[in-house]
């Protein structure tokens, strides 16, 4: 008789999808924004995601049977992304969602902002093809304020992915007055050439369009008086990693 263990479905809560993602990896993605976040971060944009009461319960083949719809705008470089909330919090679910897309023989994208490394996401990373990985700020101090954790804790996460060769893109969200310079610039590119497993770094400017969200949930948007950096600004930055 087959136990009631073994026959459990791993069931994860998803806030929502995006069919056709151009900015959450390679190509064209099918992106799964999972429920719930611990972290605080300043610049989120998507507050309604901390909650992990909220959203819906769905199981691994649910998710690829969603994707698979969308398997030929994906060409050779696409497939899908888990996204967040934080995925990390949901490893064992987001490892059957993997497994499921290699069958299906859909590429793998893990969205994170890499806070947590234990034998569970150790083997989600096995089932990733590719990680985007969040260097929020280089700073220690501003980690600490800004997001709720140690920088130690995304640079320890880089250091696996490095050992284990998994692809990976370095995503900043560029905030004015807090990592809008060159001196932070430099030092991500630092990461980027001591980790042979980084091959893009993407810079992604801060803003503003998340307000409406704090507001209807009652919370304050802690960066509401800084400003979006400038296109200009935008291009300098760029300019440097060419």
């Amino acid at each position: 008789m087959i136990s009631e263990l073994q026959t459990k479905v791993v069931k994860g809560r998803v806030h929502s999808f995006q069919s056709m993602g151009t900015l959450d990896g390679p190509g064209i993605r099918f992106v799964v924004f999972m429920q719930g976040c611990p972290l605080r971060c300043g610049c989120c944009h998507n507050p309604d995601t901390w909650d992990f009461s909220c959203g819906k319960e769905h199981s691994p083949c649910e998710i690829i049977s969603r994707a698979v719809r969308f398997r030929e705008y994906f060409g050779n470089d696409g497939g899908i992304t888990v996204s967040g909330g934080e995925p990390l919090m949901q490893t064992e679910f987001v490892t059957e969602v993997f497994r499921e897309a290699h069958r299906a023989k859909i590429n793998t994208c893990l969205d994170t902002s890499g806070f947590i490394l234990n034998e569970s996401v150790k083997k989600l990373l096995f089932e990733t093809d590719r990680v985007l990985l969040d260097i929020k700020y280089t700073s220690d101090e501003l980690y600490r304020k800004y997001v709720g954790c140690p920088i130690s804790a995304p640079l320890e996460f880089l250091e696996y992915l490095n050992e284990h060769n998994i692809p990976t893109t370095l995503r900043q969200v560029i905030i004015p007055s807090l990592n809008d310079t060159r001196e932070n610039l430099l030092e991500v590119i630092k990461l980027r050439d001591s980790h042979s497993c980084v091959d893009k770094i993407e810079l992604l400017p801060f803003k503003k369009i998340c307000e409406t969200k704090y507001k209807s949930l009652g919370i304050e948007f802690p960066f509401q008086s800084i400003p979006t950096p400038t296109k200009e600004k935008m291009e300098e930055l760029n300019a440097i990693l060419m």
